[in-house]
Formats: structure tokens, sequence, C-alpha cells
């Protein structure tokens, strides 16, 4: 399988996850505080939305990717 198929599946999947998910959070660490042997940390959730757009513009793009030949010089 040539390495455009691959990258053109993978959009495909990106795309169809980020429209079935719409959005992914993730922890990230802030602030952290050493006092002796007392370690205090502050951990914030993110949120990520992914726009519908983009998650169709990825479908698309892996698609064209699949269909249109690829020219050989």
């Amino acid at each position: 399988m040539s390495p455009m198929k691959i990258a053109a599946i993978a959009l495909i999947v990106a795309g169809v996850l980020g429209l079935l998910y719409g959005s992914f959070s993730y922890t990230k660490e802030t602030h952290t505080a050493n006092v002796g042997s007392l370690t205090l940390s502050v951990k914030d959730k993110e949120r990520v939305n992914i726009p519908a757009w983009a998650g169709v513009a990825a479908i698309v793009a892996g698609g064209l990717l699949l269909v249109v030949p690829r020219r050989r010089s």
C-alpha cells in the first residue's frame, strides 16, 4: 500500500472520528510546588472542540486522495 493511500485512509478515519465525537479533552499540569516532602500540583482539564466542517473537509480530502490518480513523472 502506498503512503498516499495510507494518508488518505488516515484522513478519512480522523474525519469520521471528528464528526462522531465532536471534541476531546486532555489534562494539563499548570503549577507544581514542592515544599519539603509535600508536593502540590494544579491540573487543568482542557477541552478542544472539533468543528463539523473540519471533519467533513478531512473526509473529502481523504476521498480525493483515494480517487484521483497520482501523476507519474
